[in-house]
């Protein structure tokens, strides 16, 4: 049963990160707009992803910084001191979530079902919101829209871009066919190799594509966009740690194609419309994957959760992941030069 009728007056969503969490729940946040758009809404986030929400339309954002503390969960209860929405849509289980969302007053506070709730989180909610068929993290964001009313769950994305940012995209792109590695993910163990992302590079460089490795400058992210363009031997444009979040959302929305592991990058060229070839081995892209480019992942998560658990994926929690470190080791060139074709024929015919 829906919680609305008609339009609420205010609503606030508290999903602090990371960033591909956030471009999914910028589909649902507009969602809510596009039947209620005289709707309130608030979003509290963290700290780097206040770059990314900057400027949406209709939405205030209050910023979460982890790095203070208790003087940061302080901040965000002073600056919604004396408000109180209609619900709360509490969508990230992490337990320091769950500490924020107590100085904010709702009268219906959203959460995860048993399903899909973790770190205690259904003790801080009273509306627990039904998991859905789809296993698709953003198909569960999508049922908080669903519990208070919305009807059109769609997924579409509005993220304004600033002509600056747009500027800066177009000095670094020069023709309509250029690849974008966005090659590294904050955690290690879900890279993929520089000699694999080094082959992509010179088969793509063969078909006529400009090659561009983008990301954050991140040491690992940093290093790894060295040790690629060390086993190149045509230039490469190496932008990783030379943008900002806007900027690279811009040069990721005038790519022809992105090549991503399971990181933020891969769900910002979705949001974007921009074609993304992912790369997975540790978490089930059905659940993670750029969600309008499933079908171009190139993964080996289901070979190996069934040599850990002896189940396949359905049979598991939703949460399951693989423990091998060295899966994504497993991902073979030809594997990802076969899907780059594929991609490109379709996109290009």
């Amino acid at each position: 049963m829906s919680l609305f009728t008609s339009a609420p007056e205010s609503l606030c969503i508290l999903r602090l990160s990371a960033i591909g969490d956030v471009c999914n729940s910028i589909a649902m946040a507009q969602a809510i707009q596009r039947q209620w758009p005289e709707t309130r809404l608030t979003w509290i986030c963290g700290k780097v992803e206040a770059r990314l929400l900057k400027g949406l339309p209709g939405i205030r954002v209050i910023v979460f910084d982890k790095k203070q503390g208790w003087q940061g969960y302080k901040a965000v209860w002073q600056a919604l001191k004396g408000e109180r929405f209609d619900a709360l849509l509490h969508m990230q289980t992490a337990i320091r979530a769950s500490i924020v969302s107590l100085g904010i007053k709702a009268k219906f506070k959203l959460g995860f079902d048993a399903a899909r709730s973790s770190d205690l989180q259904q003790l801080f909610t009273n509306v627990k919101v039904t998991s859905p068929d789809a296993p698709h993290v953003l198909d569960g964001f999508m049922q908080f829209a669903a519990t208070l009313g919305v009807t059109d769950l769609t997924p579409s994305w509005e993220i304004p871009l600033s002509e600056e940012d747009q500027r800066w995209a177009d000095q670094h792109i020069y023709q309509d066919n250029t690849l974008v590695i966005a090659p590294a993910a904050s955690k290690g163990y879900k890279n993929w190799t520089a000699e694999g992302y080094a082959a992509l590079a010179k088969h793509a460089h063969q078909q006529g594509f400009a090659v561009i490795l983008a990301g954050s400058p991140a040491k690992i992210e940093v290093d790894l966009g060295n040790a690629i363009e060390a086993r190149l031997d045509f230039p490469v444009n190496n932008l990783i740690g030379q943008s900002s979040l806007k900027q690279l959302l811009a040069l990721l929305q005038r790519a022809a194609l992105v090549c991503a592991p399971d990181t933020g990058p891969a769900h910002m060229a979705v949001a974007v419309g921009t074609p993304v070839l992912g790369l997975y081995a540790h978490h089930n892209p059905e659940r993670t994957g750029p969600y309008l480019s499933r079908q171009y992942v190139v993964s080996v998560y289901d070979e190996c959760i069934r040599e850990e658990t002896g189940q396949s994926p359905e049979q598991l929690p939703w949460r399951s992941r693989v423990k091998d470190e060295q899966a994504m080791q497993r991902i073979r060139p030809e594997q990802v030069i076969a899907m780059f074709d594929r991609i490109t024929l379709n996109t290009q015919s």
